[in-house]
């Protein structure tokens, strides 16, 4: 009887299967990559990357073994997602190796080229259906798009541990780079980044709110906010 019970409460799930549920993956692999390739810049070592392009395919494989479910916590999941988005980015800008831009790369964030348990999903899936649903905007800053005005690619894995520290100092670095923003009392010229996604900025506060805590410069709050072009060129290293 008490095993019967069991199977009930356990839906019928074999044990194997009931553990993957709170098993969570480790980034090792993805971390000693990204430490050999990607520059303290964020621009990347395609060329270099492309011999290991193998040991990346292994990485994405093994994510894809994993489902996130309600028994991760909110870090758990995301340094799962920035990852996979990162991982599947440079995949994919190896896979069109060499290239000029990913936009260069036909429908680059609507094909869905990644797997996540037995589900296809795309680069923006990742990024809009789940990232954005998260209710972190500080992901717009950990997530790379392979491009110079993109917030850089951390030489490291996003790990749950680290998250709250990684994002901050992710966002820290992006607002105070002044090729990708430019900040005084008076005026905002910001990346497009604030102007696309606006929205995950400024709930119940302003633009200049949010932005205020990462600069040491007191903005003033009607200071005149434009917006920088976009350098869509691919973030190679030099």
């Amino acid at each position: 009887m008490y095993f019967l019970i069991l199977f009930f409460v356990l839906g019928y799930m074999p044990p194997s299967e009931v553990m993957a549920d709170t098993e969570m993956p480790g980034h090792d692999s993805w971390n000693v990559l990204v430490k050999e390739f990607v520059q303290k810049n964020g621009n990347v070592d395609y060329k270099g990357f492309k011999e290991k392009e193998t040991e990346l395919k292994k990485y994405l494989i093994y994510l894809e073994g994993f489902t996130p479910t309600v028994a991760w916590s909110q870090n758990e999941k995301l340094a799962y997602y920035i990852n996979l988005y990162n991982a599947g980015t440079i995949a994919l800008i190896l896979e069109n190796y060499p290239v000029e831009s990913i936009k260069d790369i036909k429908r680059p964030w609507g094909k869905a080229r990644l797997k996540i348990g037995d589900d296809s999903v795309s680069l923006g899936h990742i990024e809009h259906r789940i990232l954005r649903k998260m209710h972190e905007p500080r992901i717009h800053f950990a997530i790379n798009c392979a491009s110079y005005s993109c917030p850089k690619l951390l030489n490291e894995a996003y790990t749950a541990d680290k998250m709250e520290k990684q994002l901050q100092e992710a966002t820290f670095n992006f607002v105070n780079d002044p090729s990708k923003n430019k900040i005084a009392e008076n005026s905002l010229e910001l990346s497009a980044i604030f102007k696309w996604f606006k929205g995950d900025f400024t709930d119940k506060r302003s633009l200049i709110t949010y932005l205020q805590p990462y600069t040491k410069i007191s903005i003033k709050k009607d200071a005149k906010i434009s917006y920088l072009s976009y350098d869509w060129r691919l973030n190679e290293g030099k």
